[in-house]
């Protein structure tokens, strides 16, 4: 990390010891982060958030004393600019996107059971934190268009737009995977958009009203385990 830049503030909750302290080893040690909270529960989260700010909250869902997701968007009343990066072993597409369209900005999710790499959570964290959405790449990579939804009329190449936007690729990330220029990636993306009918009061809504509605639409590629 250089000297000009602050550490992100990252904080844990995660019931599993052992994962916890994995977790916490991990993040400390990447030098983009620091570790300012670490629970094990809702009760105490509560506790240590409400005087260990952070930027963004790594969160379990099943913990031993109440849910995480419903802990989450309570901190989020008070803290707007949170981030919160959902790592969980169960599928939470549906609490996603039963989010209140104003709310959905700043989530994340990554499956404990997907082949995530640290770099990747890494990714996540610095995603998330910065008000943007990622979600699990593994789980994008086996969807393809539901017959007769909004996704169906998007070109392959527009639905291979998506599909790294919804994993948190930047537009100039995209550019590069897809071999084409910055410019190309705001024209592809702003179709996508509008055939969609996601255009949103800012460029981060119409990213990330457009992600979950690959989720709400995509179906597993024939073949997919």
């Amino acid at each position: 990390m250089r000297d000009d830049q602050v550490a992100l503030r990252v904080a844990i909750v995660e019931d599993h010891t052992l994962f916890r302290s994995l977790l916490e080893s991990l993040i400390d040690s990447s030098g983009d982060f620091t570790v300012v909270a670490s629970c094990r529960s809702v009760q105490e989260a509560r506790q240590q958030l409400t005087t260990a700010k952070a930027d963004v909250v790594l969160m379990d869902i099943g913990l031993p004393d109440g849910n995480g997701f419903g802990l989450a968007r309570s901190l989020r009343t008070t803290q707007p600019g949170l981030g919160i990066l959902l790592l969980s072993a169960h599928d939470v597409m549906d609490l996603l996107l039963a989010l209140p369209p104003k709310e959905r900005t700043g989530w994340s999710y990554l499956s404990k059971t997907s082949a995530a790499s640290a770099e990747m959570l890494l990714n996540a964290l610095r995603i998330t934190a910065s008000g943007g959405s990622m979600l699990d790449p593994e789980l994008l990579r086996n969807l393809t268009p539901r017959r007769d939804s909004p996704l169906a009329s998007l070109t392959p190449r527009q639905f291979d737009a998506l599909r790294l936007l919804a994993a948190g690729r930047s537009n100039a990330a995209i550019a590069r995977e897809m071999e084409i220029t910055p410019h190309s990636v705001d024209n592809l993306l702003g179709t996508v958009y509008g055939t969609l009918g996601v255009r949103g009061d800012s460029e981060a809504n119409s990213r990330v009203s457009a992600a979950l509605m690959m989720l709400r639409h995509g179906a597993p590629a024939e073949g997919a385990a």
